[in-house]
């Protein structure tokens, strides 16, 4: 899969939040911020044509953020072994795995 254009909910997560691939925690989490007030859903109540799009990307804001700001998480996704659908449990468990074979 190409994470630089695609994820598992269609755009890549460096996309998402407008930031470089080699962004530092906190380039990513001001592009988070700047990013989660902008389509908060909560600022367009009163507009329901924008509303719903405003719903879907604040959940890929926030989904990007989730996995970009968890070192563990970032460095499966990118090497493309995360899978955001997995629980916690599961990704520790499969990140022991891939260190240990040498995958990462």
């Amino acid at each position: 899969m190409d994470r630089e254009g695609e994820s598992h909910g269609g755009s890549c997560y460096y996309t998402v939040l407008g930031i470089r691939k080699d962004a530092s925690f906190s380039d990513i989490r001001a592009a988070y911020r700047k990013l989660a007030l902008k389509w908060h859903p909560d600022r367009y109540v009163t507009n329901p044509a924008v509303a719903g799009e405003a719903k879907l990307r604040f959940q890929q804001i926030q989904e990007a953020y989730s996995v970009l700001s968890n070192g563990s998480k970032r460095s499966m996704y990118d090497a493309s072994l995360y899978d955001p659908l997995e629980d916690d449990d599961q990704v520790r468990k499969n990140i022991h795995v891939y260190l240990f074979t040498g995958l990462l």
